[in-house]
């Protein structure tokens, strides 16, 4: 049984799912994921879709549907008695289900550790209470958690093996109605209603002022799987902005844009292995921000500024998270010069961080043993 409950999961699960196929045809594979897990050969019980909620407000007003999921889960340990529960990210509802499977006698396996080291450390004493096996993919997690008495082993990153140009800058452009010879501006507002309704109109004020400055630049928006296409194609047409939308995977955005505008997330990595200069943005409820600062531990909140221990690209934050600011930092990303090539010459060192391709298949081997001794 494999938990993901978002975008981001279904990206590494869809990966995990595949190499589990091929090391053991005969597994049956259930639980909730998207549609990449999906299309590796897993039963879905939930998409990720339905379990897509960001921030504690949000999450409050959809309890009674995260209620029901989790008592159909808990049936479902019962009734099909799986082998190994295997849990990714999505923390907030993963650690709680974790204690039900191990009441259930099921061992449990954690692929993409929960940010603890970032936040919420006592959920430590959880962790070494109810997962069996945690599989890291950051490259300082392994000794955090061994030092916290928790099994813990680095099987890699899975972006290494998933980050890549498909096309190249003359397709890509072909196919996306985009200039080749003039900047491209790339638009990363997440998936999710609420990052939508936040980031997004950040994102087009900021691009706004970009193009009555240079009227050349070009905009594209990756649209993530899950979110709503009407609505950002209307927020784009009140925006009075030409955004080409560019679907399926969004590597080759990343890779072929000047400069891109990207809300906190997965995709902040995504775009560091890419190499291309960023501008990190996030927005949330006034609530969920105010508790969520008092909770995070660690100086930064984009990943890619995380593993590289240092800030490398810059951040806006809710209340600096402001238009006119973000494009007098975009203009010095845009030009050539040192700022740049300093962003871009750090951005070049996280690939090396994070070490050699092939995590999918080495956290596989990992869930396998499990299986194998129990």
């Amino acid at each position: 049984m494999i938990i993901a409950g978002e975008t981001s999961g279904d990206l590494h699960g869809g990966q995990l799912v595949k190499e589990l196929k091929a090391l053991d045809p005969g597994l049956e594979i259930f639980g909730i994921g998207g549609d990449r897990m999906q299309a590796g050969g897993m039963e879905l019980l939930y998409h990720v879709r339905e379990l897509s909620f960001m921030g504690l407000v949000e999450v409050l007003g959809h309890l009674p549907f995260i209620r029901s999921v989790m008592k159909r889960l808990e049936g479902e340990l019962y009734a099909r008695k799986p082998d190994a529960v295997v849990l990714i990210d999505y923390p907030g509802f993963n650690l709680r289900f974790a204690r039900k499977a191990k009441k259930a006698g099921v061992p449990v396996v954690y692929f993409i550790s929960p940010k603890v080291w970032a936040w919420g450390r006592g959920r430590v004493r959880q962790i070494r209470k109810f997962v069996d096996k945690m599989l890291c993919i950051l490259p300082f997690e392994e000794e955090f958690y061994r030092g916290r008495g928790v099994n813990a082993r680095d099987v890699g990153n899975p972006l290494m093996d998933e980050v890549k140009a498909g096309r190249s800058r003359e397709q890509f452009c072909k196919n996306n109605g985009i200039h080749p010879k003039r900047h491209l501006v790339g638009l990363l507002p997440g998936s999710r209603k609420q990052e939508i309704e936040l980031i997004l109109p950040v994102m087009l004020q900021t691009a706004q002022l970009l193009q009555e400055k240079d009227h050349a630049l070009q905009f594209a928006l990756g649209l993530a799987p899950g979110a709503d296409r009407a609505r950002i194609e209307d927020m784009i047409a009140a925006a009075g902005l030409k955004v080409a939308l560019v679907e399926g995977p969004v590597y080759d955005l990343m890779s072929h844009s000047r400069l891109l505008l990207v809300a906190s997330g997965t995709a902040t990595l995504e775009a560091g292995i890419s190499g291309t200069p960023m501008i990190i943005i996030y927005k949330t409820a006034a609530l969920t921000y105010f508790i969520g600062r008092r909770l995070i531990k660690v100086p930064d909140i984009g990943l890619v500024n995380l593993v590289a221990g240092k800030r490398v690209v810059p951040e806006f934050l809710q209340g600096e998270a402001r238009p006119g600011a973000i494009f007098l930092m975009a203009q010095v990303l845009l030009a050539e010069g040192r700022p740049r090539q300093a962003v871009m010459a750090e951005l070049a060192k996280i690939r090396d961080i994070l070490g050699e391709p092939g995590a999918a298949k080495r956290a596989a081997g990992e869930i396998l043993d499990t299986l194998h001794k129990n």
